[in-house]
Protein backbone atom coordinates (compact mmCIF):
# COMPACT_ATOMS: atom_id res chain seq x y z
CA UNK A 1 0.00 0.00 0.00
CA UNK A 2 1.41 3.27 -1.03
CA UNK A 3 2.24 5.51 1.76
CA UNK A 4 -0.02 8.98 1.70
CA UNK A 5 2.54 10.87 3.37
CA UNK A 6 5.17 9.93 0.45
CA UNK A 7 5.03 13.90 -0.51
CA UNK A 8 4.78 15.35 2.81
CA UNK A 9 7.36 16.70 4.80
CA UNK A 10 9.20 14.98 7.62
CA UNK A 11 9.15 16.48 11.13
CA UNK A 12 11.53 14.49 12.66
CA UNK A 13 13.69 11.32 11.74
CA UNK A 14 15.79 9.26 13.52
CA UNK A 15 17.03 5.05 13.73
CA UNK A 16 16.50 2.54 16.43
CA UNK A 17 19.86 0.22 16.72
CA UNK A 18 19.01 -3.45 16.40
CA UNK A 19 18.99 -3.99 20.65
CA UNK A 20 17.71 -0.55 21.28
CA UNK A 21 14.74 1.27 22.93
CA UNK A 22 12.96 5.04 22.54
CA UNK A 23 9.98 6.34 24.09
CA UNK A 24 8.00 9.38 23.28
CA UNK A 25 4.35 11.12 22.92
CA UNK A 26 3.12 10.93 19.34
CA UNK A 27 1.17 13.43 19.59
CA UNK A 28 -2.74 14.07 18.43
CA UNK A 29 -3.15 14.54 14.44
CA UNK A 30 0.49 12.87 14.30
CA UNK A 31 1.40 10.05 11.83
CA UNK A 32 4.54 7.25 12.98
CA UNK A 33 6.33 5.62 9.85
CA UNK A 34 7.88 2.57 11.07
CA UNK A 35 10.92 1.14 8.98
CA UNK A 36 12.22 -2.60 9.40
CA UNK A 37 15.73 -1.10 7.66
CA UNK A 38 17.53 -4.72 6.99
CA UNK A 39 14.76 -7.06 7.13
CA UNK A 40 13.37 -9.98 9.53
CA UNK A 41 13.35 -7.26 12.05
CA UNK A 42 10.51 -7.06 14.68
CA UNK A 43 9.74 -3.87 17.05
CA UNK A 44 7.79 -4.41 20.40
CA UNK A 45 5.76 -1.57 21.02
CA UNK A 46 3.31 -0.41 24.12
CA UNK A 47 0.84 2.49 23.76
CA UNK A 48 -0.41 4.40 26.72
CA UNK A 49 -2.59 7.81 26.64
CA UNK A 50 -0.16 10.07 27.70
CA UNK A 51 -3.06 12.90 29.02
CA UNK A 52 -3.99 9.56 31.54
CA UNK A 53 -1.24 6.99 31.80
CA UNK A 54 -3.73 4.35 33.39
CA UNK A 55 -5.29 3.75 30.14
CA UNK A 56 -3.44 1.97 27.61
CA UNK A 57 -3.10 -0.64 25.02
CA UNK A 58 -5.74 -3.91 25.11
CA UNK A 59 -4.92 -6.55 22.72
CA UNK A 60 -7.84 -8.87 23.41
CA UNK A 61 -10.47 -5.80 22.51
CA UNK A 62 -7.95 -5.21 19.59
CA UNK A 63 -8.55 -8.27 18.68
CA UNK A 64 -11.86 -9.16 19.21
CA UNK A 65 -13.55 -5.75 18.16
CA UNK A 66 -12.18 -6.20 14.64
CA UNK A 67 -12.27 -10.39 14.44
CA UNK A 68 -8.55 -10.94 13.76
CA UNK A 69 -5.60 -12.51 15.21
CA UNK A 70 -3.39 -10.34 13.35
CA UNK A 71 -2.88 -6.46 12.49
CA UNK A 72 -2.36 -4.42 9.29
CA UNK A 73 -4.05 -1.52 7.42
CA UNK A 74 -7.14 -0.41 8.29
CA UNK A 75 -7.21 -2.34 12.06
CA UNK A 76 -6.72 -0.07 14.98
CA UNK A 77 -5.62 -0.15 18.61
CA UNK A 78 -7.78 -0.16 21.07
CA UNK A 79 -7.24 1.07 24.79
CA UNK A 80 -8.79 -0.47 28.16
CA UNK A 81 -11.11 2.68 27.88
CA UNK A 82 -12.63 1.61 24.38
CA UNK A 83 -10.58 4.14 22.51
CA UNK A 84 -8.23 4.39 19.41
CA UNK A 85 -4.88 5.02 21.16
CA UNK A 86 -3.34 4.71 16.93
CA UNK A 87 -4.72 3.45 13.84
CA UNK A 88 -2.86 1.38 11.21
CA UNK A 89 -3.16 3.89 8.06
CA UNK A 90 -0.70 2.08 5.89
CA UNK A 91 1.31 -1.36 5.60
CA UNK A 92 3.53 -3.41 3.12
CA UNK A 93 4.35 -5.89 5.60
CA UNK A 94 0.72 -7.43 6.06
CA UNK A 95 0.61 -9.17 9.41
CA UNK A 96 2.32 -7.92 12.91
CA UNK A 97 2.04 -10.25 15.77
CA UNK A 98 -0.24 -9.77 19.27
CA UNK A 99 0.60 -12.67 20.66
CA UNK A 100 4.22 -13.26 21.29
CA UNK A 101 5.42 -11.04 24.26
CA UNK A 102 8.73 -10.00 24.88
CA UNK A 103 12.22 -11.44 25.82
CA UNK A 104 13.32 -10.96 29.08
CA UNK A 105 16.92 -11.78 30.46
CA UNK A 106 16.58 -15.72 31.24
CA UNK A 107 15.06 -16.52 27.60
CA UNK A 108 17.64 -14.47 26.25
CA UNK A 109 20.73 -16.23 28.40
CA UNK A 110 19.26 -19.97 27.24
CA UNK A 111 18.60 -18.68 23.66
CA UNK A 112 22.19 -16.64 23.23
CA UNK A 113 24.23 -17.03 25.66
CA UNK A 114 25.55 -14.52 28.47
CA UNK A 115 26.63 -11.97 26.19
CA UNK A 116 27.87 -9.56 29.08
CA UNK A 117 28.58 -6.36 29.09
CA UNK A 118 32.00 -6.93 30.54
CA UNK A 119 33.21 -8.80 27.64
CA UNK A 120 31.02 -7.02 24.50
CA UNK A 121 30.63 -3.55 26.11
CA UNK A 122 27.87 -1.50 24.13
CA UNK A 123 26.99 -4.79 22.24
CA UNK A 124 25.75 -6.81 25.15
CA UNK A 125 23.01 -8.83 24.78
CA UNK A 126 19.67 -6.65 25.44
CA UNK A 127 16.18 -8.31 26.54
CA UNK A 128 12.91 -6.76 25.84
CA UNK A 129 11.66 -6.67 29.38
CA UNK A 130 14.51 -4.30 30.66
CA UNK A 131 14.30 -2.47 27.26
CA UNK A 132 10.82 -1.71 27.75
CA UNK A 133 10.99 -0.58 31.70
CA UNK A 134 14.22 1.68 31.11
CA UNK A 135 11.47 3.71 28.96
CA UNK A 136 8.72 3.39 31.56
CA UNK A 137 10.64 4.87 34.10
CA UNK A 138 11.25 7.68 31.87
CA UNK A 139 7.53 8.59 32.81
CA UNK A 140 7.27 7.33 36.31
CA UNK A 141 5.95 3.84 35.03
CA UNK A 142 7.27 0.60 36.13
CA UNK A 143 7.03 -3.39 36.51
CA UNK A 144 3.11 -3.13 37.34
CA UNK A 145 2.56 -1.58 34.10
CA UNK A 146 4.42 -3.36 31.70
CA UNK A 147 1.47 -4.72 29.87
CA UNK A 148 0.41 -5.89 25.95
CA UNK A 149 2.97 -5.18 23.30
CA UNK A 150 2.50 -5.71 19.90
CA UNK A 151 5.01 -6.97 17.71
CA UNK A 152 5.72 -5.24 14.46
CA UNK A 153 6.79 -6.89 11.74
CA UNK A 154 6.62 -10.53 12.88
CA UNK A 155 4.15 -13.36 12.24
CA UNK A 156 3.14 -16.04 14.66
CA UNK A 157 0.32 -18.37 13.24
CA UNK A 158 -1.66 -20.79 15.55
CA UNK A 159 -1.81 -24.82 14.47
CA UNK A 160 -4.77 -26.86 15.20
CA UNK A 161 -3.54 -27.60 18.40
CA UNK A 162 -3.12 -24.39 19.86
CA UNK A 163 0.26 -23.75 19.47
CA UNK A 164 2.09 -20.96 18.09
CA UNK A 165 4.44 -20.60 14.92
CA UNK A 166 7.07 -18.16 13.92
CA UNK A 167 6.89 -17.57 10.51
CA UNK A 168 10.42 -16.39 9.37
CA UNK A 169 11.07 -13.86 6.41
CA UNK A 170 7.91 -12.05 7.14
CA UNK A 171 9.03 -8.68 6.85
CA UNK A 172 11.73 -7.44 3.85
CA UNK A 173 14.20 -4.87 4.08
CA UNK A 174 12.30 -0.97 3.86
CA UNK A 175 8.74 -2.77 4.70
CA UNK A 176 7.13 -0.05 6.90
CA UNK A 177 4.00 0.54 8.74
CA UNK A 178 2.51 3.98 9.63
CA UNK A 179 0.25 4.62 12.70
CA UNK A 180 -1.98 7.41 13.12
CA UNK A 181 -2.53 9.02 16.84
CA UNK A 182 -6.04 10.42 17.21
CA UNK A 183 -4.94 11.00 20.62
CA UNK A 184 -1.74 12.43 22.26
CA UNK A 185 -0.23 8.48 22.60
CA UNK A 186 3.14 7.58 24.67
CA UNK A 187 4.51 5.33 22.30
CA UNK A 188 7.33 2.72 24.37
CA UNK A 189 8.84 0.59 21.52
CA UNK A 190 12.44 -1.58 21.58
CA UNK A 191 14.12 -3.25 18.45
CA UNK A 192 14.53 -6.89 19.53
CA UNK A 193 14.29 -10.39 18.58
CA UNK A 194 11.20 -11.69 18.67
CA UNK A 195 11.01 -14.27 21.69
CA UNK A 196 9.84 -17.44 18.94
CA UNK A 197 12.42 -16.16 16.36
CA UNK A 198 14.42 -19.27 16.16
CA UNK A 199 17.16 -17.62 14.66
CA UNK A 200 20.25 -19.09 16.58
CA UNK A 201 22.25 -16.24 17.29
CA UNK A 202 21.51 -12.77 19.04
CA UNK A 203 21.04 -10.14 15.87
CA UNK A 204 18.34 -7.58 16.55
CA UNK A 205 17.89 -5.12 13.40
CA UNK A 206 17.31 -1.72 13.59
CA UNK A 207 14.18 0.53 12.60
CA UNK A 208 13.71 3.56 11.08
CA UNK A 209 11.74 6.20 12.64
CA UNK A 210 9.71 8.65 10.88
CA UNK A 211 7.43 11.82 11.71
CA UNK A 212 4.58 13.21 9.98
CA UNK A 213 1.42 15.68 10.37
CA UNK A 214 -0.86 15.04 7.86
CA UNK A 215 -3.00 18.05 6.02
CA UNK A 216 -5.95 16.30 7.62
CA UNK A 217 -7.65 13.14 9.42
CA UNK A 218 -8.85 11.70 6.00
CA UNK A 219 -6.11 8.90 6.05
CA UNK A 220 -8.48 7.16 8.58
CA UNK A 221 -11.72 6.95 7.33
CA UNK A 222 -10.44 3.14 5.82
CA UNK A 223 -9.83 2.19 9.49
CA UNK A 224 -12.85 4.77 10.74
CA UNK A 225 -15.32 2.48 7.95
CA UNK A 226 -13.80 -1.04 8.90
CA UNK A 227 -16.51 -2.28 11.51
CA UNK A 228 -18.64 -0.61 13.00
CA UNK A 229 -16.46 -1.23 16.48
CA UNK A 230 -14.02 1.02 15.05
CA UNK A 231 -16.58 3.82 14.66
CA UNK A 232 -17.55 3.63 18.19
CA UNK A 233 -14.10 3.67 18.81
CA UNK A 234 -13.26 6.60 17.43
CA UNK A 235 -16.52 8.15 18.53
CA UNK A 236 -15.32 7.78 22.15
CA UNK A 237 -11.50 9.10 21.40
CA UNK A 238 -13.21 12.53 20.03
CA UNK A 239 -15.80 12.58 23.05
CA UNK A 240 -12.64 12.75 25.28
CA UNK A 241 -11.39 16.08 23.29
CA UNK A 242 -14.72 17.59 23.85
Amino acid sequence: MTSPLSILPRLCEEIVPGGGHTSFILKRGQLLRVTDQEGGGNVSLMLLNADEKSERLNLPDTLKGQHTFRLTAGHCLYSDMGRVLAAIVSDTCGWHDCAGGLLNAAEVREKYGEGRYQELRNGFYRNGVENMLVELGKWNLGLEDLLMTVNLFSKVTIDEAGAFHFVPGNSRSGDLVELYAPMNTLVVLTALQHPLDPHPAYAPKPTRLEWFRPESNDVIMPCRALCPENARAFHNTERFFL
